[in-house]
């Protein structure tokens, strides 16, 4: 204790939540108001400070220092060495090389044969094929991803008419795999690029679909900056209403698509009601469509139900998220990257409920699925180093041995 009675603000017995009650204690501030200055919901406020959630990343920890007025961070975090594994993204190898792809500019001749459309559609199917089998996704795709880009950009130049339309959509699909890349990395910068090129793209193509597909791998780029709720929604929405009427799976499956991108937008920000009712239209076009799952966009009634374990796993409703699992057919999403996601937000919800070796049996199982998948999320490299050397001691042995497979730091 100090000389003036006040609690040291490093002191190393009180928790992330603890500390954050206390700063927002002294400036005065509302959980309703913190909530919504940051985003999110007051039931994402209290269980921070009641240490049901885990220190977010440090840019939302910057910005909730900024809002409680705290201006050395170490009151909120407690120590000035932050942990690299939960704070930074593991950067893949072949970044460089993705990068280099991305902002390079091959100024070929325009008499250079372009790449026909239907190839250019080919090649793209085949890198979608690669990006939801088994095994290293991303490593499996770099040694498409140059070309395809370049090849499409060109075609997209030089073509005209019909042609030139069908290579734009190739284009706005080859930008993105290349933001699928990217997520998880330690690229803002080319997240934007790529989705903005994305969106650019199918609007050249002027394709209802290309331009819905856009606007969901936008959706997801807006949400995980933290940008405001209703400017997605009304990107979601005005992309909803260029798509045409009927039975046509594609225009089913793509509508599905963006209801799904709104209800998770708003339970992110806590919003349950309007985040179930727009779940409740995703999960129509999915009953509508029956067994069909949309090739690469993976569309369908697995892809929603496993949504539900996110949205309520937001909502601060651990419990219902696992009655969600509990039910979920995960061999109706044909994607590795897909399933794995799904089980590792399994495992997040069994973290909420503090269930350590649950939650590490989840993480095991998404390693199977997909190892890129779980090495690069976010969620996985804060929760593992914390139960490998706290969690309980039947279960920090297995989690240490999987932290040591991901590349992660305990």
């Amino acid at each position: 204790m100090r000389e003036d009675a006040t609690p040291d603000p490093t002191n190393e017995t009180m928790t992330f939540g603890q500390r954050v009650k206390r700063a927002r204690g002294r400036s005065g501030k509302t959980r309703a108001y913190v909530a919504d200055v940051m985003g999110h919901s007051v039931e994402w406020v209290k269980g921070i400070e009641n240490d049901r959630f885990r220190m977010p990343s440090l840019p939302k920890v910057m910005r909730l220092a900024h809002v409680l007025g705290v201006e050395d961070l170490t009151e909120l975090t407690g120590d000035d060495r932050i942990t690299a594994a939960a704070y930074t993204k593991a950067e893949h190898t072949a970044l460089p090389r993705i990068r280099n792809a991305l902002t390079s500019y091959q100024l070929r001749p325009a008499d250079r044969e372009p790449e026909p459309a239907n190839v250019l559609a080919a090649r793209t199917h085949q890198a979608w094929k690669m990006w939801h089998d088994e095994g290293d996704h991303r490593t499996s795709i770099v040694g498409l991803l140059p070309g395809l880009l370049d090849d499409t950009r060109h075609s997209a130049r030089v073509l005209e008419g019909a042609d030139r339309r069908r290579a734009q959509v190739a284009l706005a699909e080859a930008y993105h795999l290349a933001q699928l890349f990217l997520s998880f990395q330690p690229a803002p910068d080319l997240i934007y690029l790529t989705g903005d090129r994305a969106m650019a793209a199918a609007q050249d193509a002027d394709s209802p679909r290309a331009i819905a597909a856009a606007a969901w791998y936008m959706n997801h780029v807006h949400r995980d900056a933290g940008e405001a709720a209703e400017a997605r929604v009304d990107l979601a929405e005005q992309a909803v209403a260029l798509i045409p009427r009927g039975d046509d799976p594609e225009h089913i499956a793509r509508r599905g698509l963006l209801y799904l991108a709104v209800a998770l937008s708003y339970a992110k920000t806590g919003q349950a009601g309007d985040a179930w009712r727009y779940w409740d239209k995703a999960d129509a076009a999915a009953k509508e469509l029956g067994d069909y799952v949309h090739p690469w966009l993976i569309f369908g009634q697995g892809i929603v139900d496993g949504y539900a374990i996110t949205m309520y796993n937001d909502l601060v409703l651990p419990a219902k998220a696992l009655d969600v699992a509990d039910s979920l057919d995960l061999q109706s999403i044909p994607s590795a990257t897909r399933r794995s996601y799904h089980l590792i937000e399994t495992a997040r919800a069994h973290s909420l409920l503090d269930e350590g070796a649950a939650a590490v049996s989840y993480l095991e199982r998404a390693f199977r699925e997909s190892p890129e998948t779980i090495q690069y999320n976010l969620h996985t490299r804060s929760v593992l180093p914390e139960l490998a050397r706290t969690g309980p001691r039947m279960v920090r042995e297995d989690a240490a041995v999987l932290a040591g497979e991901l590349g992660v730091p305990v």
